[in-house]
């Protein structure tokens, strides 16, 4: 009989054992993969910040270029030149949410356009017949907000290596807007309530959404984790509400022929390249 008791008393004390050893290799996994999936949820974001020179291509057959022609043949000496070409600087946000999608915000903001031609000119107004001294100035400037979408076709980047080569993709964007244009006093404008011009000027001003598509290759400079981009695009961007309203509320608007059908949409699309300078970084 002692021998049967002392055999289930060793495998009691053998179960128990494997029992503890067992609890305590679960517990360790459960530790373990805890730490883990810790480590990454810490490590697997990657983003990027960067700063960008554009130069826009600005379609020649626009309503701004007509305008120039035109108000030129009223001036006696001065001629102004058309808008054919934009530049701008920006920054970009950018975050890598998949493995081969990324979601950018950044901001623009566009040199000045147009010209101030030389002082002590003199300007016909039609409304009159009269001719009167002025200093013709046209100029224009323009910012901007967007945000994007970009889907890599090649070697995207990663939390490890953040750019391993040559990275090719595809994208879009969408933006918001803001025109300001300021024109010499003696311009007549149209006032839209009375139907009339009037040579009394303040900043015209306007906004619009913006739309771009286009192809950018990234390239890893081996130095901080800094990279070099280049894109091409076509962004769609056109002002057709540019007006500034007087005391009374009423609108008034620049126009090329006096009437409202001569209105100027200050249309700036075109096609863009763009020059960046990213630097990847892992959260």
């Amino acid at each position: 009989m002692r021998p049967v008791i002392n055999l289930i008393v060793l495998l009691m004390a053998l179960g128990m054992g494997i029992s503890t050893a067992e609890a305590q290799e679960t517990e360790n996994d459960i530790v373990n993969n805890y730490l883990n999936q810790a480590v990454a949820k810490h490590t697997h974001k990657l983003g990027w910040a960067s700063v960008n020179f554009s130069v826009d291509r600005i379609n020649r057959n626009n309503d701004y270029n007509s305008f120039t022609d035109i108000e030129s043949d009223k001036l006696t000496n001065g001629t102004f030149n058309w808008i054919e070409q934009g530049f701008s600087f920006g920054a970009d946000f950018g975050i890598v949410f998949k493995e081969r999608f990324a979601w950018s915000l950044g901001g623009e903001y566009w040199l000045e356009l147009g010209e101030t031609l030389p002082e002590n000119d003199t300007y016909l107004q039609l409304s009159t017949n009269t001719t009167v001294g002025a200093n013709p100035q046209s100029e224009l400037q323009v910012l901007g907000v967007n945000t994007g979408l970009q889907y890599y076709l090649i070697n995207p980047p990663n939390t490890t290596q953040k750019q391993s080569g040559v990275t090719a993709r595809i994208g879009g964007s969408v933006g918001f807007y803001s025109a300001s244009w300021d024109l010499w006093p003696e311009y007549e404008n149209l006032n839209l309530s009375t139907n009339t011009p009037i040579a009394n000027n303040t900043t015209f001003k306007g906004t619009a959404p913006g739309f771009s598509f286009g192809f950018g290759l990234d390239y890893p400079i081996g130095l901080m984790d800094f990279g070099l981009a280049i894109d091409a695009s076509y962004l769609h961007l056109n002002f057709g509400n540019v007006a500034w309203y007087n005391s009374s509320g009423e609108e008034i608007i620049a126009t090329y022929s006096g009437t409202t059908d001569g209105r100027v949409d200050l249309s700036l699309s075109g096609v863009r390249g763009k020059i960046e300078l990213k630097r990847y970084f892992n959260w």
